[in-house]
């Protein structure tokens, strides 16, 4: 489904959402007046210029404890698409849920599920990828867009068909190839670098502390069965963090 503006592709998918909608089911705009990202962050996008869209996601039989896998699954298709385009070695997947390009912000992906008791319900997952925009007005630290990489337009509805046709062929695989997929590329994903810990909070990482007060060098050891990231300090001992826990020293 595509609809020129809207508040929020996710928020709209949500409200049309019945049990006869089926999977990968897609609502895909030109722009939205409220998008947003992980931890209350807002996403700026140029009118006709990025891929905005959110797509519903059924799957049977996910533990609301192994809901990760969706989140790995979502990424390394993204990354999969993008490197068709794009120089491989500086594309990576930033955990928990970000594609960069080299130090630099290309996709954001916000992951929300449904729970019927222990069990994923649905999903919707709201990807804004930016593609031909050029400039920001926002204060937004560190974006990047396809364009700005390689100086040419790209066409938006052929990015997320085939986006849509990388998951069809990863939702096959196994968690443990979907997993191996995406440390391959990850982002930092070796050697040793700064992180700051945060409080616990829910206000919008734009406006957190964003100080390097605190901060520590540590390398990556893997992620956790829950989606949580381990990382090893300096002083050799191991240390767990949920995505508001630790943020990235860039």
């Amino acid at each position: 489904m595509y609809i020129k503006e809207t508040h929020s592709t996710s928020t709209l998918l949500r409200e049309q959402y019945s049990d006869t909608l089926p999977h990968l089911y897609t609502i895909r705009t030109d722009y939205q007046t409220a998008g947003r990202g992980q931890a209350g962050n807002s996403w700026e996008s140029e009118k006709g210029k990025n891929l905005l869209f959110s797509t519903l996601l059924r799957y049977e039989g996910i533990l609301a404890t192994k809901q990760w896998r969706l989140s790995m699954l979502v990424a390394v298709a993204l990354w999969e698409t993008l490197a068709k385009y794009l120089p491989q070695e500086q594309l990576r997947i930033k955990w928990p849920n970000d594609i960069y390009f080299g130090d630099k912000k290309l996709v954001g992906i916000l992951i929300e599920n449904s729970l019927v008791g222990q069990y994923v319900g649905y999903s919707i997952a709201g990807i804004g990828v930016n593609v031909n925009q050029t400039e920001w007005q926002s204060d937004a630290p560190n974006p990047i867009s396809m364009k700005q990489i390689t100086g040419k337009n790209y066409d938006v509805e052929e990015l997320m068909k085939e986006w849509i046709s990388s998951m069809k062929s990863w939702e096959t695989r196994t968690t443990e190839a979907i997993k191996a997929m995406y440390m391959q590329h990850m982002y930092r994903g070796q050697g040793w670098h700064n992180y700051v810990e945060r409080e616990v909070s829910v206000q919008p990482t734009s406006i957190a502390k964003k100080g390097t007060f605190g901060a520590f060098r540590a390398e990556l050891v893997g992620i956790s069965e829950q989606g949580e990231l381990i990382l090893r300090k300096e002083n050799n001992k191991e240390k767990t963090y949920h995505f508001k826990q630790i943020r990235f020293v860039i």
